[in-house]
């Protein structure tokens, strides 16, 4: 299972719109190693400036590295974190997270860390079991 969902967040979603502070509440809850990779990176965005914050670090354990899958494959959680931090997230390689500011000024950035060609640059023996 993806999430934890408390009976009272999956009958809100039963009779209809969930709010999505609960829903971000939920996935913080969820998945704490995905959240704090997120958070710690857009922390440093924030701090450091620049195009982007990445993570290059593989994860600790398979957990983690679920967790991180869970996130960002999930269209609705990627979205509700990107909304709730204000940027735009990209992966690679079951490990490799990485944020990007919403507005236009990375966006050639963005281009080319989740080109054909920047993912086959980020590849190594090493990762191949990821």
């Amino acid at each position: 299972m993806s999430l934890d969902v408390s009976p009272a967040l999956l009958e809100q979603a039963e009779r209809g719109e969930v709010d999505e502070a609960a829903f971000v509440d939920c996935v913080r809850n969820s998945l704490p190693y995905a959240w704090e990779m997120i958070s710690s990176l857009v922390a440093q965005l924030k701090v450091d400036g620049g195009e982007f914050a990445d993570n290059q670090t593989p994860p600790p354990d398979e957990q983690a590295r679920g967790q991180l899958l869970r996130a960002l494959a999930s269209d609705a959680i990627r979205g509700a974190l990107q909304r709730h931090f204000g940027v735009r997230l990209a992966f690679q390689n079951c490990h490799r997270v990485a944020v990007f500011p919403m507005d236009a000024s990375a966006d050639e950035r963005l281009a080319r860390f989740t080109s054909v060609r920047g993912q086959l640059l980020n590849q190594s023996p090493q990762l191949r079991d990821c």
